[in-house]
């Protein structure tokens, strides 16, 4: 996947166009992240011990990966990704400012 989880990204389709969050938890396996503050559902919630009152929940849903790109550091923009090998180690790089946006 060209994010990872704490990346900040801006959401570039879908009804969330335009909105930036950081990546809360990546799901590799589904091509999916959830992006905090993006792609909010309302979920139905049973009474339980930790929310005894029960209701009506607002919380985020994975949304695909294709619909998010990293935020180039230095600009601020959505960037593409590139890999580069940078002192034996293989690091994401941004195609618009050649950045990179491992830490």
């Amino acid at each position: 996947m060209h994010v990872k989880k704490g990346d900040k990204v801006k959401v570039i389709s879908g009804k969330d166009r335009g909105k930036q969050g950081t990546i809360l938890q990546a799901f590799p396996k589904k091509d999916r992240v959830l992006v905090e503050g993006i792609n909010m559902v309302k979920k139905h919630a049973k009474p339980s011990q930790e929310n005894p009152q029960g209701g009506i929940l607002n919380q985020e849903a994975p949304i695909h990966v294709s619909n998010v790109m990293p935020i180039d550091p230095k600009s601020g923009e959505p960037t593409r990704v590139g890999y580069e090998e940078r002192d034996g180690k293989k690091v994401r790089i941004s195609k618009k400012s050649g950045a990179v946006l491992d830490k």
